[in-house]
């Protein structure tokens, strides 16, 4: 989650899935992963029949040599044919095209911002979250597209094509199916073959591979030695992160950008999926030996006519919950001391709304929420406390301050007070009027024993329709007063709810602490005190 820059990660419970039609297949989360669960799954199965077919053409990007290293490209690309491939090339093509229409749009005076559209990652990420950035996306098809559009004018329009690289995404379009470098290692061992025992020069003329004007991602040569990183015309920025400030920028007007060089990454060779980023420049290493100097003239057919340019269109996909659901669940998580959402990013999230909007698209669970987790224990703990229906002291407090009290009354010398209330036929008013007026009883009863209390008291509901009251420094004497009070009141309070006389009655047992006897069981004693106050017909004090 914390790697997703399209909260592509469900969470639910201990199950952890990714949602298709949200990933924008950047690959960050498959090294982010600590359990190896995750991994890249392409179209194996149809790119080996295409190449048992042997009428397939394979664009096997310049990567394949930081990959299949210490193997050299050239027992690589033997391997390919010798698997079935038609034809075996290597990207270069693509990145010509894209090149030589960015150089048409560098030559143009006035184009205020231009964000760089080579990278699908980049390109879906806009469509679907920052509309605001589409209209300044350079108009130009990604290199891969490109290559299979111009493969197929060489080929013929039926050829089938499958890419191989490191990125998924660069095969999302145009191709037949789409391979990782490990499932294409995979289709040339079903076919029998060894890249391992291939020789080590080509065995047949290979397909162009040198560069003109290009660099490895599409960019021209000749733009990226005449502006400088310095420049205002170009700025070169790496990571996902960077969108929002650049859509920010857009939506201020602060001016134009200039052409904006926008990458997740430094380049393919600094994918997720192609090793520790420790490795880089030893990857930049390998593929700079094993490719070829450049050509000094073009190397596309002039004969072969591909349109390069495009356009590119909203996604309209709702991912943006509304504003006010947003608001509800950071309401539901709670708020900080300062009134403002917590965002200490422990769920994963960056913000609470960034959270909220995964919840409410069924990402993630309030369990991934630690602010909200310690306010639901902290409810748990207060209902655990306080009895939902009468507002009283729960048996589990009452047995805890008893203890704390007989040990207090041990220590000082000084007695205390107990009083067992036991509404007299209960079930009998329940039965015969309902058990919504038997809750209206019991509310009643909460509120006149905490009215008949001090704050150092403690009334809790022992269960059903009993009660037990702890009188702090009160003798039996003075529990007994009290006892009359409250069975006063709650025979009072029965009248007043609209009960006939001698409907809601309560017995009442008394008994009192003696630190001179501490083995005694008070509670048992005040409960032996309302047997004998409910033996004389009820509505009594013992």
């Amino acid at each position: 989650m914390r790697v997703c820059p399209a909260e592509a990660v469900a969470v639910d419970g201990a199950s952890v899935s990714i949602v298709d039609e949200a990933c924008i297949r950047c690959g960050l989360c498959v090294p982010a992963c600590p359990h190896d669960a995750i991994a890249t799954v392409g179209d194996l199965a149809k790119a080996t029949a295409l190449a048992a077919g042997g009428n397939a053409v394979l664009i096997l990007t310049v990567e394949a040599a930081a990959h299949f290293y210490p193997n050299t490209p050239e027992q690589v690309i033997n391997a390919c044919y010798r698997a079935g491939f038609r034809a075996v090339h290597h990207g270069v093509l693509g990145d010509e095209l894209v090149a030589a229409e960015y150089l048409k749009l560098w030559a143009q005076p006035e184009w205020g911002t231009m964000v760089r559209s080579t990278c699908p990652v980049i390109v879906e990420t806009i469509r679907h979250d920052y509309p605001e950035l589409v209209p300044y996306l350079a108009p130009v098809k990604t290199p891969i597209s490109a290559e299979a559009q111009y493969l197929r004018q060489l080929y013929g329009a039926d050829t089938e094509i499958v890419y191989a690289g490191v990125c998924l995404a660069d095969g999302a379009e145009d191709v037949t199916a789409a391979i990782t470098f490990q499932e294409l290692g995979e289709l040339l061992g079903s076919r029998g073959v060894a890249v391992n025992q291939q020789p080590q020069w080509f065995d047949r003329i290979p397909e162009e591979r040198r560069r003109h004007v290009s660099t490895p991602g599409g960019l021209p040569l000749p733009v990226l030695q005449e502006a400088h990183q310095a420049s205002r015309r170009f700025r070169k920025v790496r990571g996902m992160s960077g969108l929002s400030a650049l859509a920010r920028a857009v939506a201020t007007e602060q001016g134009d950008l200039g052409f904006v060089d926008i990458l997740p990454c430094e380049g393919c060779l600094d994918h997720p999926l192609l090793g520790p980023r420790e490795e880089l420049y030893w990857r930049r290493r390998v593929v700079g030996e094993a490719e070829p100097p450049r050509s000094k003239l073009p190397v596309l057919d002039p004969e072969v006519a591909v349109e390069v340019g495009t356009a590119f269109n909203f996604v309209r996909n709702g991912k943006r919950p509304p504003a006010d659901a947003v608001e509800q669940v950071i309401e539901t998580i709670g708020r900080a001391p300062s009134g403002k959402p917590w965002d200490c990013g422990a769920c994963g999230y960056g913000t609470c709304a960034g959270f909220a909007g995964a919840l409410l698209k069924g990402r993630a669970t309030y369990r991934q929420c630690p602010p909200y987790q310690e306010r639901r224990l902290g409810e748990a703990e207060r209902e655990a406390a306080v009895d939902a229906l009468t507002g009283l002291a729960t048996f589990r407090v009452l047995k805890h301050q008893l203890g704390q009290e007989v040990a207090r009354s041990n220590r000082s010398g000084e007695g205390f007070g107990l009083v067992f209330v036991d509404l007299d036929r209960f079930k009998r008013l329940n039965d015969s009027f309902g058990h919504a007026e038997g809750n209206r009883v019991l509310e009643g009863v909460g509120r006149e024993l905490q009215r008949a209390i001090r704050l150092t008291d403690v009334a809790a509901r022992y269960g059903g329709d009993e009660f037990v009251v702890m009188l702090v420094r009160t003798d039996r004497k003075g529990a007994l007063r009290v006892g009359e009070v409250m069975r006063k009141s709650i025979e009072a309070m029965g009248l007043a709810l609209g009960f006939e006389a001698g409907v809601v009655t309560a017995s009442v047992g008394v008994a009192g602490y003696d630190p001179e006897r501490p083995g005694t069981d008070v509670l048992e004693e005040a409960d032996k005190a309302l047997y004998r106050a409910k033996a004389t017909g009820g509505n009594a004090v013992a």
